[in-house]
């Protein structure tokens, strides 16, 4: 049967204000509301008179809130304890996390096994701990030789009793049995999103196996199971759609049938909001398929914190109509929140694609309830633990058939006192798996739950009135009418008082990528000369791309005289610029950022097919250099303000800041615009004329960039563009005329623009240097393995392994080292190697010929000798280089920074951390650092040691952001002050005190003016 429905679309993050004008219409007539409010108290006293009931998870998550250090501690504990292999490191988890807590005073007053328990354990474990650390020397020495053992069992046993709440099963059939005689179950198969095909297919098998069990078991009637389709592939994301549909849909086709055969349910979960769209289409391409004619169970899950839910449940109810059969529709309130929010302000959006208010998910939750009971073919299963929703539905029901729905280890008294005033079935999500992949899923359901505004978190605290856990969100929203978390900025403004945050694209949005790209491929056709802002008798040459070798444009590089004419007409439009109010030429800046933003498509034409930039990063590296316009341009009015300074009576001091002359701007191949433009918008904005000398490989993205600020307002004499190889930048950094140099590229380089300003007559000429590094991530047996895959791959392989920031040695703690390198060599190879105008590309070329002839060859040398872990596969034609993992014996096996897509793998013992960090400091280069623990003393020592100038702990070591992560290093990775951040521009200045004897005329007319 053909799809032959539309794909889904709505608009992906609408403001909250308009859409709270359609939810508030909707609100319920005064006497449906007065009938909510009265079952709304009837169930919850129900549960409260039920207090042993209610306990279990409610009544831990009040005794350890999340607001409280010993909640903080628990949820860090139940996240990674489990997984720690090793003694060593566990004890010092443990002592890391309980030695600030008070874990003895919530055994005292919890009435619930639960939460004694785990008070009980940790409690015992904390007092251990104390022993151990106490000043006599007979209490410590008899906690070291008895309290370890006990202090792990303690915390172990605490973790379990935790997870035994949690986790229905640890097998399928074990979750079968325990099912048998308890009504409606829907089965969750525990684990993280496939990284490499083989999670892939594990997590297919584990689906199969259970669909089967549930088939042949008559222990749970009418049962169904959750999938969730980033289990399923690895790299389930927007711009790998094609390879998705193709390769996902027939998974989800096979389990669909194989549930249709069994008679079992099959309901497809909710995820992140940039894989909507792309799960609405594996969706429906799968429900479309003939073989599934006549089944009526299949499903799918809906957030209703997603801005986009109405529009979810009408885009199914139309694919019900449309294959004339009955879908399940599971209406969640949502999971992902601080992730939805944190993704949005990262990509720039205009807006939210959630709710900031949970009053305003309450409202969109029973709108999307009405929703659901309007559409005849969608079956609607409510999955809530809150009593004012489970009022609201059963008020708003009027006998339309549905079921609720909860998870399993919360709800019961709830569920009990429903089921015991009406007859409607509840069934019990109930996940199945080991204890060890409760982790991330038990975090979730804490983060979820614990939240302050959360009413799980508030129904077993008797001090919480009834009025304040049942208040109408619809009054919450209306009067006063506020739709939005007042504490939480928009995208766009994360960043102001200072500077606006910069326009990005969500690609999970077809719309908005298709707009994109469609813009793209017009900026495609052009193909610019770049020339020199003097006449040079340079011949005009070719352009190539590293992609394939075709010319995209040319160039004619700057000559001896065109050299001499530019300095010339820089210097003497110093002067003139410098006299130019801060005012204005921070105006100019911040038109340049809208002209780049405005003319993103040319820009990301350009860096793709001349620097080979995927999509990604092309649209990032606009971004930034938007930024680095807006900010420094901010700086500016900040820093060129005449200052007041303090001295005695009669004397009046003031500081003010200049330019310093002509700055030499020379930049990198790497990030051709941003790192170009944040050279040139700094020294601009402090009052220097410049001349900038782009990377050999790349001047065509740098000529736009100079037009474009010339068309921003930048006098033509101010900004001189000399394009050329090193000996233009050479005559550039030794001309008389030359008054600093800012610099981004190799250390060899550097040294050599520092050896020629040291030997400049006259002035003592600043340098501005970044030099990359050999940057290390140091990884512990706390961390968790999958993210510790994507950090990894994120950090060394992105772009290439092109940036200074890149991953190049990583540094595994041995306990962990065999299956983290697995798994990330297995992510590594589902990374797909080519054209990077193509969408579906992860990584594009290197930048010439000569690095792939560079790289070649190390990497020969290390297959040679054994050191190859893990090989890619690359096109033969054009500059590309597979990604590679390389192993070392000893950190100081790598002599120098290896620059593009290869990654070095060492590993280390547990005791050895900070010998370990000694020995990265000791070799020289402090640009970024990596950190993946859950260990918070490693993350403050490693602070105070600071080895690197950028240190980024559980996440990855690139992308730094304009103003909130300062980017640069120091000893062998650059000068200092870090580009991006509150000190870079004084370095582009001069400073001047002027001091005013105010008294000279006789006395001093302030002082003695002033009152008694």
């Amino acid at each position: 049967m053909p799809h032959d429905l539309p794909p889904f679309s709505a608009p992906y993050a609408p403001p909250d204000e308009e859409l709270a004008a359609v939810l508030l219409a909707g609100a319920p007539k005064p006497s449906l509301a007065a009938e909510t409010q009265r079952l709304g108290r009837e169930l919850l006293s129900a549960m409260r008179a039920a207090h042993s009931d209610i306990g279990g998870v409610e009544d831990f998550l009040h005794e350890f809130s999340l607001s409280s250090r010993e909640g903080l501690a628990v949820m860090a504990l139940a996240e990674s304890l489990l997984r720690v292999p090793d003694d060593a490191t566990l004890d010092r988890l443990l002592a890391d996390r309980l030695s600030a807590g008070e874990f003895d005073r919530h055994k005292a007053h919890s009435e619930t096994l639960l939460t004694q328990a785990c008070a009980f354990a940790l409690g015992l474990s904390t007092r251990l701990i104390a022993a151990e650390e106490s000043p006599s020397a007979i209490a410590a020495d008899l906690a070291r030789r008895l309290g370890a053992p006990a202090l792990r069992l303690a915390a172990r046993q605490a973790m379990r009793v935790m997870g035994s709440h949690f986790v229905f099963g640890e097998t399928i059939d074990a979750a079968l049995e325990r099912a048998r005689g308890r009504g409606l179950h829907s089965f969750d198969m525990l684990g993280e999103a496939a990284r490499m095909a083989e999670d892939a297919e594990r997590y297919f098998s584990a689906y199969a196996e259970a669909i089967r069990a549930i088939g042949a078991s008559d222990a749970a009637r009418d049962a169904g199971i959750s999938v969730k389709l980033s289990a399923l592939h690895p790299r389930y994301e927007a711009i790998s759609r094609e390879r998705v549909l193709k390769e996902l849909t027939p998974r989800l086709l096979e389990l669909a049938r194989l549930a249709k055969s069994e008679g079992v349910q099959l309901t497809v979960d909710a995820e992140e909001a940039d894989r909507l769209e792309l799960s609405l289409e594996v969706f429906a391409r799968a429900l479309s398929d003939g073989s599934l004619v006549g089944w009526n169970g299949f499903g799918l899950a809906v957030q209703a914190y997603q801005k986009r839910a109405a529009a979810v449940i009408d885009y199914a109810a139309a694919l019900a109509e449309s294959r004339s059969r009955r879908l399940n529709v599971r209406l969640v309130k949502g999971a992902y929140w601080d992730s939805e929010i944190k993704r949005a302000q990262e990509r720039g959006l205009p807006d939210y694609p959630v709710f900031t208010r949970k009053a305003m998910t309450d409202i969109n939750y029973l709108a999307c309830a009405r929703r659901l009971f309007d559409a005849p073919r969608l079956y609607p299963q409510f999955a809530t633990h809150n009593a004012l929703t489970v009022a609201s539905i059963l008020a708003e029901a009027d006998r339309r058939p549905f079921e609720f729905q909860r998870l399993h280890g919360m709800g019961e008294a709830l569920s009990e006192a429903t089921r015991e005033r009406f007859a409607i079935p509840w069934r019990v999500y109930a996940p199945v798996g080991p204890h060890r992949d409760l982790l991330a899923y038990l975090v979730r359901r804490l983060i979820e739950n614990g939240a302050n505004s959360s009413f799980v978190a508030r129904a077993a605290d008797p001090a919480t009135p009834p009025e304040v856990l049942l208040a109408d969100p619809y009054e919450l929203i209306a009067s006063p009418k506020e739709t939005r978390n007042r504490r939480l900025r928009a995208p766009a403004d994360i960043y102001r008082p200072l500077r606006a945050n910069s326009k990005g694209v969500e690609f999970g949005e077809r719309a908005g990528l298709d707009a994109l790209l469609t813009e793209i491929e017009i900026a495609r056709k052009l193909r610019p000369t770049a020339l020199p802002s003097q006449p040079s008798h340079k011949e005009r040459r070719a352009c190539r791309s590293p992609i394939d070798g075709k010319e995209i444009g040319s160039v004619i590089d700057s000559d001896g005289k065109s050299i001499e004419a530019a300095m010339a007409a820089a210097q003497h439009s110093f002067d003139s610029w410098a006299a130019t109010s801060v005012v204005a030429r921070a105006w100019v800046l911040d038109r340049t950022a809208d002209l780049i933003e405005a003319r993103r498509a040319s820009f990301i034409a350009l860096l793709q097919e001349e620097a080979g930039k995927t999509l990604d990063d092309a649209l990032g590296e606009v971004r930034e250099a938007a930024d680095l316009c807006r900010y420094y341009a901010a700086q500016a009015r900040e820093l060129c303000t005449e200052t007041a300074l303090p001295g005695p009576t009669g004397e009046a001091s003031s500081l003010r800041r200049c330019g310093r002359g002509v700055f030499v701007c020379v930049s990198p191949w790497n990030f051709p615009l941003a790192i170009f433009i944040g050279q040139v918008a700094a020294a601009l904005a402090a009052g220097n004329s410049a001349i900038a000398k782009p990377a050999e490989q790349t001047p065509l993205v740098a000529f736009e960039a100079v037009s474009l600020l010339h068309e921003a307002g930048v006098p033509q004499d101010v900004l001189q563009f000399a394009p050329g190889g090193g000996d233009v930048g050479a005559a550039l950094v030794e001309h008389p005329c030359c008054a600093g140099v800012v610099f981004t590229g190799s250390l060899e380089v550097a040294k050599s623009i520092n050896r020629a300003l040291a030997q400049k007559p006259g002035a003592i000429v600043p340098l501005i240097a970044e030099t990359g590094g050999v940057n290390a991530m140091i990884v512990d047996s706390t961390a968790l393995p999958e993210t510790v895959a994507d950090d990894v791959l994120t950090s060394a392989f992105r772009s290439a392994g092109q940036r200074c920031s890149a991953l190049r040695v990583l540094c595994l703690q041995e306990e962990i080292a065999g299956g983290c390198t697995e798994l990330i060599a297995g992510a590594a190879a589902q990374l797909r190697i080519g054209d990077p105008r193509d969408l579906g590309v992860h990584l594009g070329p290197v930048i010439d010929a000569e690095a792939k002839e560079r790289l070649e060859a190390y990497l020969a040398g290390c297959a040679a000798r054994g050191r190859i872990i893990y090989a890619g596969e690359a096109p033969a034609a054009g500059c590309f280089v597979a990604p590679h993992i390389v192993r070392l014996d000893r950190l100081e096996d790598l002599k120098e920074e290896v620059f593009g897509p290869v990654l070095h793998v060492v590993r280390w013992r547990a005791e050895a951390f900070d010998a370990l960090v000694e020995a990265i400091a000791r070799r020289g280069s402090g640009l970024t650092m990596g950190l993946e623990t859950r260990i918070e003393r490693r993350r403050h020592a490693l602070g105070a040691m600071a080895p690197a100038g950028n240190i980024y702990v559980n996440r990855n070591m690139i992308g730094a952001a304009v103003g909130g992560q300062p980017f640069g290093g120091f000893g062998l990775s650059g000068t200092g002050p870090k580009a991006g951040g509150p000190d870079y521009l004084r370095r582009f200045m001069r400073e001047i005190t002027v001091t005013v004897n105010t008294a000279a005329a006789g006395g001093d007319a302030g002082l003695m003016a002033m009152e008694d």
